[in-house]
């Protein structure tokens, strides 16, 4: 796993000089973790659009050109705006609403459109810091996903990750109330292909680890709600 929270440029994922794997290379088969996603340069950010649409990464230079793999698994937090308080109940925040658009405007939408699941976390309340129940054990949480992972493997030989656009039209399609909230999702969100595909690919893992046969219209709605958070520079 390769975590950085310093702000960066493309160096952190491409060597200059002689092409050689950087860390989105170095990364392959695991987890890519950035922090303060907005504070990395964009130029960047943008050098992320194709790994994580192919698996793999070219660099092209004078003397050569060479393929490295490149399939992670993206991880990135930031805060809501530079101040970190916008939505907080309790802080308020100094931000105006100039300054929120340039700091979320550093994520482009084709890069943003590659990101899956856009989750909230805000903060935990006293009451919650001092609670004692520590909530669903990691272990059991482990078992449902190897199980529906495996059931994947079963079903398409591949998690839904990697599935070809043919055995998704095969595997992921929803029943007729979930395919008809999906394509009011996809009007009223202006979802583009990419995102409309993987939103059937959420969905189906969804329903897989509910240990559904279909992806029904709770599993589209939550698949859907993962891609509500963020606004995006062009």
């Amino acid at each position: 796993m390769f975590n950085s929270t310093m702000i960066a440029s493309s160096t952190v994922f491409y060597s200059g000089g002689r092409p050689r794997p950087g860390e989105i290379s170095l990364a392959h088969n695991g987890v890519l973790f950035l922090d303060e996603l907005p504070e990395f340069s964009r130029a960047a950010l943008e050098t992320l659009r194709e790994p994580l649409e192919t698996g793999a990464v070219t660099i092209s230079r004078a003397a050569a050109k060479l393929t490295f793999p490149a399939r992670f698994q993206l991880i990135a937090a930031m805060n809501p705006c530079p101040c970190g308080h916008l939505g907080d109940p309790i802080e308020p925040c100094r931000c105006s609403p100039d300054q929120v658009n340039r700091y979320r405007g550093r994520l482009s939408g084709p890069l943003l459109d590659r990101v899956d699941l856009q989750v909230d976390v805000p903060r935990l309340t006293a009451l919650e810091l001092a609670g004692s129940d520590p909530g669903e054990p990691s272990a059991a949480v482990r078992a449902r996903v190897i199980e529906a992972r495996e059931r994947q493997l079963r079903r398409d030989g591949v998690p839904a990750a990697r599935l070809t656009p043919a055995a998704l039209a095969r595997s992921c399609q929803p029943d007729t109330a979930a395919r008809r909230l999906l394509t009011e999702a996809a009007e009223r969100l202006r979802l583009s292909a990419r995102a409309w595909d993987r939103c059937l690919r959420i969905a189906r893992t969804i329903a897989d680890l509910a240990g559904a046969d279909q992806p029904g219209e709770a599993h589209v709605a939550e698949a859907v709600s993962y891609r509500e958070r963020l606004s995006a520079g062009g």
